[in-house]
């Protein structure tokens, strides 16, 4: 016996399912996939691993502390932190080679080595679409009408898809006098839904608003009503600025594309408290809330950015996209109860032999019921009892039986695991009855 034992146990922040779990998150992965394809965007897959220098092209900041970077050789590597970076290497690589605009989907898993704790990990999986080398705003509402059916399909309940448009707030916060600090009053007001308005107006004071300043920031954030409603009343504001008209005029078109698609308008709205803090959003943006769940945050965000390839390039390449958090959002919806996973396998149909005597007979039975759909052969030696109580457990619909009776008749017994009826069937109708 081995007496020097390693206990088995993951590092902080990593992560694995039991089959039931993922199973249920392989599923939702599939969703995602299957849209992002449907809607024209192409695979792409980059190395886990990248160059540091090409990874930390931007340099400093939060990011560098967070990054799993080691030396091999040569060579200073570091793991991937999200998707765009490698995304905005490649595409300024093989620009010669691609077609633009360049539409791709990857899903795949990124580090950060920050600090552990529920929900949050430091290996996790990120689910992006981006449209590179396009300025189109009806491109920009392609993302709204994925999004509305990724989580239609979720069948999660109803959820919002509130958008808005960086130009046009940071030239309504120009037009006002506020150009000098229009990226703090930008913060600000992207987490105003976190914090009193207390704390609000006395964060805005501190960016260097003066009182008018502050009832105007608070008024134009409150403007509410259709879609339709907000965009007229933007439209009689007196802001004379150029970035304000234009952000007002892309956010029009891309609720009138949002129209044309059929979007429902009770699931996106234009919303101008969605402000997404992130330096680089430049254009639209957007995020998405689970109605029942607002305790979860946003469960997908995203928008627009003038220019991704700029630490790689000379040739200025604008684009917009999405993230889905995959691993974060089913760590929120396991916690509020939204899914129950139950099912052990992917099969619904196991196979059962009485006796070993009858598993030549279970094989073919299982080969034939293969062509259509998963099924399980039990081999093992035990009772039938045994055998059904492992059927239970993994979630099987059917128990197709096998014993000296069927095989001699070249008949199976259907057992109906959901509804514990038994039926004994000709093998050539069992495929007919699996429904």
């Amino acid at each position: 016996m081995n007496t020097n034992i390693t206990t088995p146990r993951l590092p902080s922040g990593f992560n694995e399912y039991l089959p039931a779990d993922q199973i249920e998150f392989n599923r939702l992965l599939d969703i995602i996939r299957g849209t992002y394809e449907k809607y024209g965007f192409t695979p792409l897959d980059t190395p886990v691993l990248e160059l540091s220098e090409v990874l930390l092209a931007k340099g400093g900041g939060e990011t560098e502390q967070q990054i799993y970077r080691f030396e091999r050789g040569r060579n200073d590597l570091s793991l991937r932190f999200d998707l765009t970076v490698p995304l905005a290497r490649y595409v300024a690589q093989h620009q010669g080679e691609l077609a633009f605009p360049f539409r791709r989907y990857q899903i795949g898993k990124v580090y950060r080595a920050e600090r552990a704790q529920a929900g949050r990990f430091r290996e996790f999986y990120q689910c992006d679409i981006d449209t590179i080398g396009s300025n189109s705003p009806i491109v920009d509402a392609e993302f709204p009408a994925i999004i509305n059916e990724i989580f239609e399909t979720f069948n999660f309940g109803e959820f919002t898809i509130r958008i808005n448009n960086r130009r046009l707030l940071t030239g309504f916060f120009t037009g006002i006098g506020l150009a000098e600090v229009s990226s703090q009053v930008l913060r600000t007001v992207d987490k105003m839904e976190k914090i009193s308005r207390t704390e609000l107006v006395t964060e805005l004071a501190t960016a260097g608003c003066n009182e008018g300043q502050i009832d105007k920031v608070l008024e134009f954030v409150a403007i509410d009503g259709t879609n339709e409603t907000v965009l007229n009343t933007l439209e009689t504001l007196d802001i004379d600025n150029a970035d304000f008209r234009k952000g007002l005029q892309e956010l029009r078109a891309l609720v009138q594309a949002l129209n044309d698609m059929g979007v429902p308008e009770s699931r996106c709205r234009v919303d101008l408290r969605i402000a997404r803090g992130l330096d680089y959003y430049t254009g639209t943006v957007y995020e998405t809330t689970l109605d029942a769940y607002p305790e979860l945050g946003s469960v997908c965000s995203g928008g627009r950015y003038d220019d991704l390839t700029g630490n790689y390039t000379k040739n200025e390449l604008s684009g917009v996209g999405i993230s889905i958090g995959l691993t974060r959002l089913y760590y929120k919806l396991r916690e509020a109860g939204i899914v129950t996973p139950t099912r052990q396998s992917l099969a619904e149909v196991i196979v059962v032999p009485l006796t070993d005597a009858q598993i030549p007979y279970a094989l073919e039975v299982a080969s034939l019921v293969r062509e259509t759909r998963a099924v399980v052969a039990y081999t093992e030696e035990s009772t039938l009892g045994k055998k059904l109580k492992y059927a239970n457990r993994m979630g099987m619909r059917y128990a197709v039986i096998v014993g000296e009776d069927e095989q001699a008749g070249r008949t199976v017994t259907l057992k109906n695991m959901e509804e514990g009826s038994n039926e004994q069937v000709a093998l050539d109708s069992l495929i007919a009855l699996l429904v």
